[in-house]
């Protein structure tokens, strides 16, 4: 039985719902999650069927196949660095209670963890640029491509918010954790977002700049031309765009970097075919 995203019987992508999981979630996803964006409800991906809800014995299934691909042994963050990350994050939370998490790329179409309400939502400051190099997933090293992040800089970012509750937090963040910290890409940060049902403070997963693999925002042209090459074990580095472009039309929200960038890629592969 599914109450809005969460599954109260057995969840086919992790180790087993334990007894006092299944009460936690039947308790805290009773309200319907999608009050505010019901036109959403059959296209976000649920928990329980998500790819991106990574356990621990998951993690360890994406390492074996990344070794049989030949990936080096440091690819990903280690177990280590991404549980004390998390564990930092959860013991310096000044406000204890429900978490709001803001999606502004797949998190939008599979957030992979179990939420309460979704809301539209903007952080003014940021906005979403391709600005990591990536030579593994939707790249390789003779056909590298590039990751989205948030970049601090004048203009908006819109997006989604998510709204884990409290009992769920500590729970159902290690799965975003894991999710969002694997690469050597992100610095989460607690940040001011306003909705239409009011301002909240959320987590927000920004651009590490000092990470080696941050490369800094490229000119339009040459951002299209590496996406549009780029390809690794999880298929075209491309596809990313399309699907970001087509989320972003269904909740009508304007990008014109988005656009712009898609439009670009288009021309790019129509040239070279």
């Amino acid at each position: 039985m599914r109450v809005g995203s969460c599954s109260v019987g057995t969840d086919l992508l992790s180790e087993g719902p334990r007894l006092n999981e299944r009460h936690d979630c039947w308790l805290s996803l009773t309200q319907d999650a999608f009050v505010h964006l019901p036109h959403l409800r059959d296209r976000l991906t649920p928990a329980e069927q998500s790819p991106m809800r990574i356990t621990r014995e998951g993690l360890a299934t994406r390492d074996e196949r990344a070794r049989a691909a030949g990936y080096p042994a440091d690819w990903r963050q280690s177990d280590q660095q991404i549980d004390r990350s998390w564990r930092s994050f959860l013991s310096s939370r000044v406000e204890a209670g429900d978490l709001w998490v803001f999606g502004y790329g797949s998190l939008m179409w599979d957030p992979g963890f179990r939420y309460t309400e979704i809301r539209l939502a903007e952080i003014e400051g940021y906005q979403r640029r391709f600005t990591f190099k990536i030579e593994v997933i939707t790249g390789s090293p003779e056909r590298p491509g590039l990751v989205m992040s948030l970049e601090q800089q004048p203009g908006r970012c819109r997006g989604l918010a998510f709204r884990i509750a409290a009992d769920l937090v500590e729970a159902e963040s290690e799965i975003l954790w894991r999710r969002e910290m694997i690469l050597f890409s992100y610095s989460p940060r607690m940040v001011s977002v306003a909705t239409p049902q009011g301002s909240i403070n959320a987590l927000v997963f920004t651009s590490d700049r000092s990470q080696p693999n941050y490369i800094g925002e490229l000119p339009l042209k040459e951002t299209a031309a590496t996406i549009a090459q780029g390809v690794g074990i999880r298929g075209a580095n491309r596809t990313y765009v399309e699907k970001l472009a087509i989320e972003l039309k269904e909740l009508e929200l304007e990008d014109p970097y988005i656009e712009q960038l898609l439009e670009q890629i288009n021309n790019t592969a129509s040239s070279q075919a």
